[in-house]
């Protein structure tokens, strides 16, 4: 049927899901929101992981119409969210799956967009199952975008057609991410956590420069593995050039392991009916005990401050939120239980605006994503420090010496003025 067809299945009042980045059924959200545009819809909640793009349902007009609940607040919907009219849900992203399974968050329609079907009758996720599925297994109906540009994966993203309430055929192009060229700092903050990096780890890297830095410093590396909730396309070459193999992993072995990739057109064509890459529903990629399975975890995280203490701030700026807890102490908790893991936070030590991410204390009213007694390694563009087992003491003066060399003065003036 068509995307005008389809969406007259949502009833005021229901609550909808549908997949994060490139696998957002953009055809399918713009009719819904043409729709309520039309009248006739009230009260209906949605809820979505990080999203780009397309988001008007956000927008103030829709107010009482559509409500935004973001289990992570991307750039489309920021604005919106800090001003409020779209809210925010604090958890990480492996609780997310359990919210749906225990009935604490239901979902009455599910909007997806998938794969064209196999011999098998079989679609596929594609880029993004998150919490998907879970959503799926309590809905009253699921409507699916076919779309040919959508990379046919396997592990959990695969699924019979019979879940499927009804199909709408629309091409278009999967959101792409850009990649900017590495800048000194970028390189630098890749050696230092390189040199942390062992043969036969496994990796938990996201998309960005620092990570992108990372991996182009593994080239000469062996047996290493991907368990994350993401990878982009810096994990590529190593991958075909057999660096990343999953050889020494305990679970999946053999095998990359995601639940949302977001990357450039050639990161999707690689990921197309790869056997060597599967995506998983988050509560299982991002629970901490199957992460802490594999050997050497070394989970890669960023942070928007780190105070002297080592509590990591990581959602918001003061507080307003910016992104979300995502799966960072999922990962900081894999690793630290993981035999030879190393949790990091790896983060430049200024802003873009020449601002200290090292600082006395976070900004009132920030969110605590990582707490104090979880952070192990900081790294920055001036060298890599364990805090683990430290005293708080030893930890300020550990965070001053990868501080920018500018600030150092002033955070230890901070720290002898609070001791008085």
């Amino acid at each position: 049927m068509t995307a005008e067809e389809a969406v007259r299945m949502v009833k005021s009042g229901d609550c909808l899901h549908w997949p994060c980045v490139a696998a957002v059924p953009e055809h399918l959200v713009r009719a819904l929101t043409e729709r309520a545009r039309r009248g006739g819809l009230r009260d209906v909640t949605i809820t979505h992981l990080y999203t780009e793009g397309y988001a008007d349902y956000a927008l103030p007009e829709f107010e009482g119409i559509f409500r935004l609940h973001s289990f992570f607040v991307g750039e489309n919907v920021r604005k919106s969210t800090q001003a409020g009219h779209a809210d925010y849900i604090p958890c990480s992203l492996s609780d997310t799956s359990r919210l749906f399974r225990q009935g604490r968050l239901r979902a009455n329609g599910v909007l997806l967009m998938v794969s064209p079907p196999d011999e098998e009758g079989y679609v596929s996720l594609g880029t993004s199952v998150d919490c998907t599925l879970a959503a799926m297994e309590g809905a009253d109906y699921v409507i699916a975008q076919i779309n040919r540009s959508m990379p046919y994966c396997y592990g959990d993203a695969r699924i019979p057609m019979e879940r499927l309430t009804c199909m709408v055929e629309h091409d278009e192009p999967l959101h792409a991410a850009g990649f900017q060229p590495l800048s000194e700092t970028d390189v630098a903050i890749g050696r230092q956590v390189a040199a942390l990096v062992e043969d036969g780890a496994t990796l938990q890297i996201g998309i960005g420069n620092i990570p992108n830095a990372v991996l182009a410093q593994l080239g000469n590396h062996r047996d290493l593995g991907i368990h994350s909730e993401m990878f982009s396309d810096g994990a590529i070459p190593l991958m075909e050039k057999g660096v990343i193999n999953g050889s020494r992993k305990k679970t999946d072995p053999g095998k990359a392991v995601a639940t949302f990739l977001k990357g450039s057109k050639a990161l999707y064509d690689f990921v197309h009916r790869n056997p060597d890459v599967r995506m998983m529903d988050v509560g299982y990629t991002n629970n901490p005990r199957v992460i802490a399975q594999n050997p050497k975890v070394v989970a890669v995280n960023s942070a928007l401050q780190v105070d002297l203490g080592g509590q990591v701030c990581a959602d918001s700026i003061g507080p307003k939120i910016y992104s979300g807890t995502g799966g960072q102490l999922d990962f900081m908790l894999g690793a630290a239980w993981s035999e030879g893991g190393v949790p990091i936070i790896a983060m430049p030590s200024l802003t873009g605006r020449g601002v200290s991410k090292i600082v006395p204390m976070l900004t009132e009213g920030a969110g605590v994503v990582t707490p104090r007694s979880q952070t192990h390694w900081v790294v920055t563009e001036y060298g890599a420090v364990n805090l683990f087992g430290k005293s708080l003491q030893e930890r300020a003066r550990l965070l001053i010496s990868i501080a920018h060399p500018s600030v150092r003065e002033a955070l230890e003036k901070a720290v002898y003025k609070a001791s008085k």
